[in-house]
């Protein structure tokens, strides 16, 4: 039963279904088969949002989870973390009902969840970011991944408040997330890549420009989130992946370690869709059984380098994989 609290929560915080629909937005996508597939993910992480935030326990929210395709099961876990991790931020203690979440049956669509974690840190002040990240100590990916909260902030950033952070083109004040503040800027940039996918409806001929928009410095990131999110998400006529790849001159192995990361994320969730397939061969030049390998091979959890967090490095090791396989 939902609680008085938890649906005042829900009213303040979560925005209503149509609100994250593209019309609503002002993106102006037009309604297809592809993209109204693609408008179908914000509107599952609100899904999930509205679930968890006024429930008592996560036994409501996986049973309705589960009456949501598989494709689209891991975007309402995000939501639902999303709830959960406001619901810790603002009470007492560090991360319980996240961490309830996300050892169990959430535990297979980490990538996801931390990028819902990120979706929170949007709706909270910088002062509450310390108690964000649930301790997940021994579980896989904590916290080498925590990253892909800052590129959950990232694409809340951009696909809310366009005009500042997409058209204007705004930086964000670094934060010392994990450690690592100058880095916190490029994670965010990441998020931002990855908006644009959304905010320009899988359409290549808008996406690639969108990217060019912006400082060369930030393009490699963008790229990467763009990848990821043609990945994971899809909903581009497969003809226009090589397109795509085309489009990315010059940040190819940055666009092609976003697709990996996507391939190892569909791939560790248990759900690998036709269109997973279909973009990690065409931005990568690898099938998605040795893009996964590639992921696990490169990984370094629990390594730094100077300023570069352990994430970056795993990054770079992708980067450096994939060149090689395509020689």
């Amino acid at each position: 039963m939902p609680t008085a609290l938890g649906s005042l929560r829900r009213l303040l915080m979560a925005p209503p279904l149509a609100e994250v629909g593209f019309s609503a937005r002002g993106f102006g996508v037009p309604p297809t088969e592809l993209t109204r597939r693609l408008e179908a993910i914000p509107q599952a992480v609100v899904c999930g949002f509205e679930w968890a935030i006024d429930t008592r326990g996560t036994w409501e929210t996986e049973r309705r989870t589960l009456l949501v395709e598989p494709e689209l099961r891991g975007f309402v876990y995000e939501g639902a973390t999303m709830a959960l991790t406001i619901r810790d931020a603002m009470g007492p203690g560090r991360g319980r009902r996240a961490a309830e979440l996300l050892r169990g049956p959430a535990r297979q669509h980490v990538f996801l969840n931390y990028i819902g974690i990120g979706f929170a840190m949007a709706r909270l002040p910088r002062v509450l970011w310390k108690k964000v990240l649930p301790d997940l100590t021994g579980s896989d990916y904590y916290p080498v991944m925590s990253w892909l909260a800052v590129d959950g902030y990232g694409f809340d950033l951009a696909y809310f408040h366009t005009r500042r952070w997409v058209n204007e083109q705004r930086v964000p004040d670094p934060y010392p997330w994990e450690g690592a503040p100058d880095y916190f800027p490029r994670a965010v940039d990441q998020g931002i890549g990855r908006a644009l996918w959304f905010i320009h409806g899988a359409d290549v001929s808008r996406v690639a420009p969108a990217v060019e928009r912006f400082s060369t410095h930030r393009r490699a990131d963008l790229w990467s989130g763009v990848g990821l999110a043609a990945t994971f998400a899809g909903c581009c006529a497969p003809e226009q992946l090589r397109t795509l790849r085309d489009a990315a001159a010059g940040y190819g192995e940055h666009l092609a370690q976003g697709a990996v990361f996507a391939a190892k994320a569909r791939d560790y969730a248990g759900t690998v869709p036709e269109h997973t397939h279909a973009a990690t061969a065409a931005l990568t030049g690898l099938t998605v059984e040795a893009a996964v390998r590639l992921a696990d091979d490169s990984s370094v959890a629990g390594r730094e380098s100077g300023s570069l967090p352990a994430y970056e490095l795993w990054r770079q090791n992708i980067r450096s994989g994939i060149l090689l396989d395509n020689s």
